[in-house]
């Protein structure tokens, strides 16, 4: 699963230049781990990994250069996503 993980936040920092690796893989967990307790609750069997990385991935497709902007609206997660600093951004 760390191999999704790693390369769902390199696809998320592709579409999102205002985020640092370490804030797109928490995004790509937080978003893998809600798909699949989302999944679980509504009473479907579990598909897999690759079903989740392929619904994780449309998400990113989708909404992944605007991610950034949810912290403002959602201060309870916004522990989780603080920007510390650029030092962590890959060059």
């Amino acid at each position: 699963m760390h191999e999704y993980h790693e390369h769902l936040a390199r696809l998320l920092l592709e579409k999102n230049r205002d985020i640092t690796y370490e804030q797109a893989l928490t995004w790509v967990e937080l978003l893998w781990g809600d798909f699949e307790a989302t999944y679980a609750k509504a009473g479907h069997n579990y598909m897999g990994s690759e079903m989740t990385d392929k619904v994780v991935r449309q998400w990113i497709e989708h909404y992944g250069s605007q991610l950034h902007e949810f912290v403002a609206r959602n201060p309870k997660y916004k522990h989780l996503l603080h920007q510390e600093s650029d030092q962590s951004k890959p060059h």
